[in-house]
């Protein structure tokens, strides 16, 4: 399914904010490092690429491209990017409001009258997500048509729930939103989707591997996708002509990150429309997000379709992007992006070890609850998921914690540690020299 996930996660206590570097001074063995011990220990199979000033700094892949034969990925092969396309697809549109042949305000009833709310839905509702159209991937139905080759007019027929809400009330994630999106383009350009950015992007920068998608076909050095079960078992192949334009592009790394330094380089759009596509509105812009760092901000968005993630964004400050895409996760791939940044901006990180110390949901429930100091102003929520513990400070997201042995759990790419004392109801937060106490609520 395509989905919004997590992106750079900002840890809960105060970490060391070591001054902003530049990534041409990163330690490189050591983000060698980091990304062969993630592919080794099985942890991910991934490619990354990072670029400044544009120019490539970093690309490196790990694990296989085809796990099932044994076929090493490379940096130069391809993979899904999920909701990254929904950043081509905001491009596109932007250039076609330059063009004059469309507006912000521009309602979606001039294309498609039918649809809920058609005559209220504007253009800049369809970009940020304000629309309240019901989302495609979220019908109960919805894992049942993965494979089957759906029309426009099938598509359309699946968009005429009743609205989740009026337009412009709220912000909700909706790839309902960019598939329309994809289906005026088509309209306006009077060519497939594909063809528009092809020619409007991918041939305008010279992108070399990056398309949009059909069959996997590992001949082209396209990766297929994984789960891992006791080892990489193969995940199910969604139909591109579902995603759309909201989730079938497929790239590798270095085309993604020369893509976004094109796209805040002044290449793609106009200033005027790359501001209006950065504006947050209740922590959503127009087809990219805001995502945070310690000091450092970055937009960019997230992808995830079957078993595929990926991650991009551009720093302007620091005039980086980044690019991760991955075709099997066994990990949190937010704690591998956010070990990548720590060495890029030469913070203090350890590399994790990745314990490897099984436990089932029932070794899990002791630990469960809300646990509180009054030396710290935050409370801490243990919860469980899939045999996962998952620590979460007020406020904040939750995220992964690996066991470490019995009773002790770790965010190594933060330096948490945090003890469990079950007899007494408490638990011991550990960072960056900092230890506290605290106490489960009843």
């Amino acid at each position: 399914m395509l989905k919004i996930t997590s992106f750079f996660l900002l840890i809960f206590t105060v970490a060391s904010a070591a001054s902003a570097q530049s990534p041409a001074t990163f330690n490189k063995l050591k983000l060698d490092s980091l990304i062969e011990t993630v592919g080794a220990k099985d942890k991910a199979m991934m490619s990354i690429a990072v670029m400044q000033n544009g120019k490539m700094v970093y690309s490196k892949a790990v694990g296989y491209a085809i796990a099932d034969t044994k076929i090493p990925a490379t940096p130069e092969t391809k993979y899904r990017i999920g909701s990254i396309t929904k950043v081509f697809t905001g491009t596109v549109i932007f250039q076609l409001i330059q063009e004059g042949k469309l507006s912000l305000t521009t309602t979606l009833a001039t294309f498609f009258p039918a649809l809920p709310n058609a005559d209220k839905i504007t253009m800049a509702h369809l970009l940020n997500h304000s629309s309240g159209l019901f989302n495609l991937t979220s019908d109960p139905g919805y894992a049942s048509i993965l494979g089957a080759k759906l029309s426009q007019a099938d598509l359309l027929a699946r968009f005429q729930h009743a609205p989740v809400f009026e337009p412009g009330a709220k912000n909700e994630y909706s790839n309902t939103n960019f598939i329309l999106l994809g289906f005026i383009i088509e309209k306006l350009d009077k060519k497939s989707y594909a063809a528009s950015v092809k020619s409007r992007i991918i041939d305008k920068i010279g992108l070399k591997n990056t398309y949009y998608g059909g069959p996997i076909n590992p001949a082209n050095n396209e990766a297929r996708s994984y789960k891992w079960k006791e080892g990489w078992v193969a995940e199910q192949e969604t139909d591109m002509s579902i995603p759309g334009a909201a989730g079938a592009m497929v790239a590798n790394p270095g085309d993604l990150v020369q893509f976004f330094n094109a796209l805040f380089t002044g290449k793609l759009i106009s200033e005027a429309s790359l501001l209006q596509m950065e504006k947050i509105t209740n922590g959503y812009g127009m087809a990219m997000f805001k995502m945070s760092f310690g000091e450092h901000s970055s937009y960019g968005h997230t992808g995830g379709i079957d078993g595929f993630q990926s991650q991009a964004a551009y720093f302007p400050e620091n005039k980086m992007a980044i690019a991760i895409t991955a075709n099997g996760v066994n990990t949190s791939l937010n704690d591998v992006a956010i070990g990548v940044l720590s060495i890029l901006f030469n913070k203090p990180y350890v590399i994790p070890t990745f314990s490897n110390l099984k436990l089932k949901n029932e070794d899990l429930n002791k630990y469960l609850g809300t646990y509180a100091s009054d030396k710290m102003p935050l409370k801490i929520t243990i919860t469980s998921k899939d045999a996962v513990l998952y620590a979460q400070a007020t406020g904040q997201s939750a995220f992964p914690l690996v066991a470490a042995k019995p009773d002790v759990f770790t965010f190594e790419s933060a330096g948490i540690n945090l003890t469990f004392d079950v007899a007494n109801n408490q638990m011991t937060f550990r960072q960056g020299g900092a230890t506290f106490v605290m106490t489960k609520e009843k």
